[in-house]
């Protein structure tokens, strides 16, 4: 019995993640996006949007050191799990879901690795560039200019709010088109 309670028991890190979580998920379903950014209301743009909001909270709080570093590690894990409920709520079988978990974990890294760097630097052409790709599917780098002016104002106002504002209310940027 007790190993049941530790099984279905919520975990500390989990409570830490789960409410980070929500608010880059809120913020990423803003219907602007999709009405005034023309973001395709699709599973893989969502994706993308979620996978931007998460960076730009998880590069916040690492950037508080030790104390934001755990909860930038909470809320990264927190969604990769629910990647993988939503793998597992569209349908995939058990035997997929590892491989399929697999390819979202390469395709987030890498777009992680690709918008941190001009996130950081405040390199909006690189980033409209990387945005592009990934979330309108083209190779015109005008195509992602007005999610990465949002995407380094958000960045900006994000630092500018202290650790405890940042993981309660983010101040993410308006939502221009």
């Amino acid at each position: 019995m007790i190993m049941l309670q530790n099984l279905f028991r919520t975990r500390p890190r989990e409570r830490l993640g789960e409410p980070l979580y929500e608010l880059a998920v809120r913020q990423a379903r803003d219907p602007g996006f999709y009405t005034r950014m023309g973001v395709a209301d699709r599973i893989d743009a969502r994706f993308e949007l979620y996978t931007l909001h998460v960076l730009l909270l998880v590069m916040r709080l690492r950037d508080e050191g030790e104390a934001g570093s755990e909860a930038a590690q909470a809320l990264f894990d927190v969604y990769v799990s629910a990647l993988d409920h939503a793998l597992r709520e569209l349908g995939v079988g058990d035997i997929s879901v590892g491989k399929k978990m697999r390819k979202l974990g390469e395709a987030m890294y890498g777009r992680m690795t690709a918008y941190e760097p001009p996130l950081r630097s405040g390199a909006a052409a690189g980033l409209a560039a990387s945005l592009a790709r990934n979330v309108f599917e083209s190779e015109e780098p005008a195509a992602g200019e007005a999610l990465a002016a949002y995407a380094l104002a958000s960045r900006a106002r994000l630092a500018a709010q202290d650790f405890k504002a940042a993981t309660a209310r983010p101040d993410w940027a308006e939502i221009k088109g």
